[in-house]
């Protein structure tokens, strides 16, 4: 089933100690451009995320939004510079004991003299964080996948309902087209009976000029053609594979083949047909925008 390229997906999970949560958004775009945000600690992640991404989405751009946090583990440790430390409580029981001043140094006081301590993050498992990440990931995409095919289905429905009337009208065209010959050969023999008069009017001539405005206005081989590109049509908006390109480029053979049928269009009814047939072209190629 088709899939629109529109939709919202998110997720949240724990791994490897971690708590993640994804978000991902996407909108219309020609080609598939991926957006990820995500903590600078985890850019590590980010090819991967675009890999897991690319498995499911063909065009579009999406945006991702990922939160990284630790759960119940010590990402961090700090670490005491103790013969660092002893040199600087040496130092300042020495000068109270020359200088006869009081000592009173506390922790707190020693712990701010510079590097005595020292902030130290644990090594990360890049790899086992990663695939944490994308597994998560996989269950947002798997919410965003279930949006896009209800979207899709909707504008499934919706094309096919326009392949029906625009079936409608090529079946008016096909109808109509004899009968703007006849009429036109009939138009023809009363010009030239106002003309000729008694002297007679050739039929040979009448055939010959029919033929030739027949050929003129012959719409056949362009409304066979477009039964062709609507089957083609059908075939793809029923399919399970992402088709948005192709059928973008057979909705332009549609408009084509209305454009030639308009051409040859030679009375009034026929145009108004042509006119409402290239509105559901239109119609059906401003859907078709959505569809990945």
């Amino acid at each position: 089933m088709i899939k629109s390229m529109t939709g919202y997906g998110s997720a949240k999970g724990n791994a490897v100690g971690f708590e993640i949560s994804v978000e991902l958004k996407s909108v219309n775009n020609r080609y598939l451009e991926t957006s990820v945000r995500m903590p600078r600690s985890f850019l590590f992640a980010e090819e991967a995320v675009k890999s897991t991404v690319q498995r499911h989405i063909s065009r579009g751009k999406v945006d991702v939004f990922i939160n990284v946090s630790a759960v119940g583990v010590d990402d961090v440790k700090v670490s005491v510079n103790e013969s660092l430390l002893k040199g600087y409580v040496e130092a300042v029981r020495k000068i109270a004991e020359e200088y006869q001043l009081s000592c009173d140094l506390t922790a707190m006081g020693a712990a701010r003299f510079p590097d005595v301590l020292s902030v130290e993050r644990n090594e990360l498992d890049a790899e086992a964080v990663s695939a944490g990440i994308c597994s998560v990931l996989e269950s947002a995409l798997n919410d965003f996948d279930a949006m896009r095919l209800r979207e899709g289905e909707k504008l499934r429905d919706d094309v096919l309902a326009r392949l029906g009337t625009i079936d409608a009208y090529v079946s008016r065209v096909e109808e109509e087209a004899p009968q703007t010959v006849q009429r036109y050969r009939e138009r023809l023999e009363r010009k030239m009976a106002e003309v000729l008069g008694s002297a007679g009017i050739e039929e040979d001539r009448i055939l010959a000029e029919a033929a030739i405005f027949a050929d003129h206005i012959a719409v056949d081989e362009e409304t066979v053609r477009l039964r062709s590109h609507m089957a083609q049509l059908d075939t793809m908006i029923r399919g399970n594979s992402p088709t948005g390109r192709k059928i973008d480029f057979l909705v332009q053979e549609f408009n084509r083949e209305a454009n030639t049928i308009g051409s040859k269009c030679q009375n009034s009814d026929l145009a108004h047909v042509v006119v409402d047939l290239k509105s559901e072209i239109e119609k059906i190629r401003e859907q078709i925008q959505n569809i990945e």
